[in-house]
């Protein structure tokens, strides 16, 4: 085992007690309004003693949810549940940066308010089937491509969700530039056909992330920004694969801006993000992606060999709250239960033992 994983980091303005992420994971526990519930704040609690916590994603706006129970930062009631979260995190000792969330065309107008619109850059309808307001699984609608003022209102929106996470105690904001979601399907070819300033050329299709990360930073503090992105990600119908020159576009315009980190999806044969790691001179983020129970003879090499500062788990966190210690200990690891990620109530949720209560 690589003990360098086990060792303190500094982030931005704030120091890790090890070099583990918990990466964002949908819960579907938020009410219908996107407040979560007070369990959220155990829940968060519990998984502490990763060295950052990244939370689920979490709608910047209105407009901006895609799944139904999904929790937002827009409201006075939602930010004081990320508030209680966040001081429950900072009582155990940990550090928690909230998943800012647009998923662009993957959604459904029954999630939105009254009139609203699926908004994307482009009119392309992602072949798959989403979620209703009610739970029902249709086929996708048509997205609307976005005005030049509704970008600019979009870009607004995450800058003030950002304010509130930061108001409510969270320590920073990750914004989802990943998984077929709207920043993801600017940056893709296949979903991005816009002819503006926006579209056509590696540059243009990385200006929407570039304009929505800088203006986060401006109002919080770009030290309390992290980016996450899949680039080859095929998840929610996207086609990436080959679009290489905007990724680097992004990386080297947004370089110098003094982030917390970026955080990236790293394929099983693909090597751009060792040139992405090579030209980002601030904290490099690599989460797997594997399937499976990825464990830390396979995750502590890759900050041992400097690949990544950091390395980013997912479900492993679910049935591990205490995940950091069981490795430290090389204590065995409990199995997750797949018929309760995304479910309401506590059962999945905040019911698996540390291996200490056991």
């Amino acid at each position: 085992m690589a003990d360098v994983i086990f060792t303190p980091w500094k982030l931005g303005r704030i120091e890790l007690a090890n070099r583990v992420v918990m990466a964002p994971m949908t819960r579907n526990r938020a009410d219908v309004d996107g407040v979560l519930p007070a369990s959220a704040a155990e829940y968060y609690r519990q998984r502490a003693g990763a060295g950052l916590i990244v939370t689920e994603g979490t709608h910047p706006s209105a407009a901006a949810q895609g799944y139904p129970h999904t929790p937002g930062i827009h409201t006075d009631a939602q930010q004081a549940a990320w508030a209680d979260i966040a001081t429950a995190v900072h009582e155990a000792h940990g550090r928690v940066f909230c998943q800012l969330m647009h998923t662009g065309r993957i959604g459904h107008p029954s999630l939105l308010p009254e009139g609203g619109e699926l908004l994307a850059p482009s009119a392309v309808t992602a072949d798959l089937e989403v979620a209703t307001f009610s739970g029902e699984m249709v086929p996708a609608l048509e997205p609307r491509a976005m005005t030049a003022s509704e970008i600019r209102t979009t870009i607004d929106d995450f800058a003030s969700a950002a304010e509130r996470a930061v108001a409510a105690g969270l320590d920073g904001v990750e914004l989802h530039g990943a998984n077929g979601y709207l920043l993801h399907q600017f940056l893709c070819p296949s979903t991005n056909l816009r002819t503006d300033e926006y579209g056509g050329s590696p540059v243009n299709r990385a200006r929407f992330v570039v304009e929505v990360v800088r203006a986060v930073a401006a109002r919080i503090g770009a030290d309390r920004v992290g980016l996450r992105i899949s680039p080859g990600g095929q998840f929610n119908d996207m086609s990436d694969r080959g679009n290489e020159e905007t990724y680097l576009a992004l990386v080297d315009e947004l370089n110098d801006d003094g982030l917390a980190y970026l955080h990236t999806l790293r394929g099983r044969t693909s090597t751009l993000h060792v040139e992405m790691r090579r030209r980002w001179s601030s904290t490099y983020v690599i989460n797997t992606g594997y399937m499976g129970r990825s464990e830390l003879e396979d995750l502590g090499p890759i900050v041992e060999a400097g690949e990544s500062d950091l390395v980013s788990v997912g479900r492993l966190f679910i049935s591990n709250p205490d995940l950091v210690e069981r490795w430290r200990h090389g204590i065995e690891r409990a199995a997750w239960d797949e018929d309760t990620f995304y479910t309401l109530g506590e059962r999945g949720y905040t019911d698996y033992p540390s291996a200490t209560q056991r």
